[in-house]
């Protein structure tokens, strides 16, 4: 009867330090170590530690990530364990790096420092290989050129990454800026005519009359939007300003 106590009795305790493990990756969204379940579970053993951890590693409610030389165990995102499912254990490390990026996108050599793949040709068939699955795309950065960052591939880039409008393909669109810059130049050099005309004989009316606000120039430039885009082949949108 004591033995059949004793066997009933683990299974019970082994959901309560699955259910200790669960809320301390909660409360650690990056991970946590084992001797943080350790100093968090003290009168569980070793034994009953390691068979909780691999029964929710099995039931995929936990993963296992690589941190410097630590093995960290968190919570697995549900949709990215769909996403990477039957990868291996470094394919999914760098998949999770990528996505925590979100859409600023990180560079080849951070996910290698914080994936601690030391095998620069090793992370490159990983990156490859999630790029032909479509999970995440490389995307040239205005901040470095020759450079991408990689992020998840159904992402819009940040204008950080892109640039916004003044840039198209990484470029500077110098062509652009300078007939917005003109066509500015143009609207407030009439301003100053029209103001001559109106109040020749009122100096403070007439400079007040030469001022004009940011939106009166963005109207008068989308106005003109069209004419400008079959002039130069430009396409100006209200969304640029």
């Amino acid at each position: 009867k004591m033995a059949t106590s004793i066997v009933k009795h683990e299974p019970i305790e082994d959901i309560d330090i699955e259910s200790k493990i669960i809320e301390l990756c909660s409360q650690n969204p990056k991970g946590i170590a084992d001797d943080v379940i350790k100093a968090a579970i003290p009168q569980c053993d070793i034994q009953q530690r390691v068979t909780a951890v691999n029964r929710l590693l099995s039931m995929n409610r936990i993963e296992l990530m690589k941190s410097g030389s630590k093995l960290l165990y968190r919570l697995k995102d549900p949709d990215a364990a769909s996403q990477v499912k039957g990868a291996d254990t470094e394919e999914k490390v760098v998949f999770q790096i990528i996505k925590d990026a979100q859409n600023k996108g990180i560079w080849t050599r951070d996910i290698r420092i914080k994936s601690n793949l030391k095998n620069i040709q090793v992370l490159n068939k990983i990156l490859k290989n999630l790029e032909s699955k479509k999970l995440i795309k490389a995307v040239k950065s205005v901040n470095a050129s020759k450079k991408k960052v990689y992020m998840l591939y159904n992402l819009q880039p940040d204008q950080s990454v892109t640039g916004g409008p003044w840039y198209s393909a990484s470029e500077f669109e110098s062509e652009f800026v300078e007939i917005l810059n003109a066509q500015a130049h143009k609207y407030l050099q009439q301003r100053a005519v029209d103001a001559n005309k109106l109040y020749p004989d009122e100096p403070w009316t007439r400079l007040q009359a030469t001022y004009s606000t940011a939106e009166e120039v963005l109207k008068y430039i989308t106005n003109l939007g069209q004419s400008i885009s079959e002039r130069h082949g430009i396409n100006i949108r209200h969304t640029y300003f």
